[in-house]
């Protein structure tokens, strides 16, 4: 993405030499050359960036700078001055300023800067993308079962409440956006949603991403970078597979949390954050305690709200709406019109045990919608092994004392697999019509009325 830049200063052999750089640089420049100009210019289109001198004819730098923070809070705004003090400099960063540059201001200081400050654009751009997304469904949530639904609420009552949230549960039950839905459900929606994939990072890198390092902290560090802390100052930092965390780092990490505070590798100086921590894990890690591979006292801080996802077959009613939901995603996707599963294919998916829980649903709908050559899916459209893998019996055995509602269904469940789905042979065996057991299986969320 090209980002815009208004360079702000009053002297034009400063400004062309600002404006070249940066165009060099690939920005789109627009130069001004005063802070009416400026203000003008902003108010007439919008810019990612303001480039502005502080000392300049009529309106300096922090009256622009207030004017513009006033209008538009989220654009980011870098002053420069020859005359730099310290009670200037504090002034304009309280009063919203980036950061503030020194003049002469050098081409390798100026990219330098920008490329900071654009990496923070690209995250808010990509917060906003995943917020909008991630609100649409969480208002429109997939799940009917009681101990989804009992999850949602959970997440409503916690979302803006600081302690820490752990998310255990099996891979692909959905841990990362249950995180994100708290993120996007909390006062803290506007601000950064960062991730680490603590399994997916060598041990000696996971320090670094973390808190960030100085440049020559080591022999690759060859400029200051800020860690995932930093990048998620005012959000939430979702620490993913926490149960891979090297060991000597877990002690470092709990003294972040209770304290707020770290320091970069390669410096003594402290950074605070106001980050709240998510963390997931789809091991036991009481059992990894017990081993000597994670700390306890970490394990407690973490599990402060604890949060469990139940495998796909343990929420099998939650199967019909997740499968519309994906075959219309797909469909929008690659331009498709398939309908639904027939229902031989529906009820093999209530019976199938989903080892990949609901990200192999999911993607095995994927490829059913992109390869389909019809509107409704059929058998033809999924892997073998849907029909010949391992079963999940959601009929337990027949108890007493039942609900006759529960006792009406396993008998009309059991009946309709001793027919092998046959519901003309079933009801003539249960002395019921067909458009009966129809209506049932609506009823149960089986299949469709029609």
């Amino acid at each position: 993405m090209k980002y815009s830049v208004l360079i702000v200063d009053d002297d034009k052999l400063v400004n062309e030499f600002l404006t070249e750089t940066l165009t060099r640089a690939g920005y789109a420049c627009v130069a001004a050359f005063s802070g009416e100009e400026a203000m003008n210019k902003f108010k007439a289109q919008s810019y990612d960036i303001v480039l502005t001198d502080l000392k300049m004819r009529e309106m300096d730098g922090l009256t622009l700078l207030h004017q513009i923070k006033s209008i538009s809070p989220d654009t980011t705004v870098i002053m420069m001055t020859a005359y730099g003090t310290v009670e200037t400099a504090v002034k304009a960063i309280k009063l919203g300023a980036y950061d503030f540059l020194l003049k002469p201001v050098s081409p390798e200081a100026l990219e330098h800067i920008l490329s900071r400050v654009t990496e923070v654009l690209e995250l808010r751009s990509q917060n906003r993308i995943m917020q909008a997304d991630l609100a649409h469904k969480f208002q429109n949530i997939i799940g009917r079962s009681k101990i989804m639904k009992e999850i949602f609420d959970l997440i409503q009552s916690v979302a803006n409440a600081r302690s820490t949230v752990m998310i255990t549960g099996s891979s692909g039950t959905g841990k990362e956006m249950v995180a994100r839905a708290i993120h996007y459900a909390s006062n803290r929606a506007q601000h950064p949603f960062i991730k680490l994939n603590c399994a997916a990072l060598p041990e000696n890198l996971v320090e670094a991403e973390l808190f960030g390092y100085e440049k020559g902290a080591f022999t690759d560090a060859k400029k200051t970078n800020r860690g995932r802390f930093e990048l998620a100052d005012g959000g939430t930092l979702l620490l993913d597979e926490i149960s891979e965390m090297p060991l000597n780092l877990q002690s470092k990490l709990l003294r972040v949390i209770q304290e707020r505070e770290f320091e970069r590798v390669g410096s003594s100086q402290t950074i605070s954050v106001d980050v709240r921590i998510i963390a997931t894990s789809n091991r036991n890690l009481k059992e990894f305690i017990s081993q000597g591979l994670f700390r306890e006292d970490l394990f407690y801080r973490l599990n402060v709200i604890p949060i469990y996802l139940p495998p796909l077959a343990d929420r099998r009613e939650d199967i019909p709406a997740l499968t519309q939901h994906f075959i219309e995603k797909y469909n929008q996707e690659n331009g498709r019109s398939v309908k639904k599963l027939d229902d031989q294919v529906m009820r093999m998916f209530l019976r199938y045990h989903w080892p990949g829980n609901v990200r192999e649903l999911e993607n095995m709908l994927e490829r059913a919608v992109v390869t389909a050559k019809a509107e409704i899916l059929t058998d033809d459209d999924f892997p073998t092994e849907l029909a010949l893998g391992p079963v999940a019996d959601d009929l337990p055995p027949l108890k007493v004392p039942m609900k006759l509602e529960e006792g009406s269904k396993y008998l009309i469940l059991k009946t309709l697999e001793k027919f092998n789905g046959n519901k003309t042979k079933a009801a003539e065996a249960l002395g019921i019509t067909t458009r009966t057991i129809r209506n049932k299986l609506a009823e149960y969320q089986l299949e469709s009325p029609n």
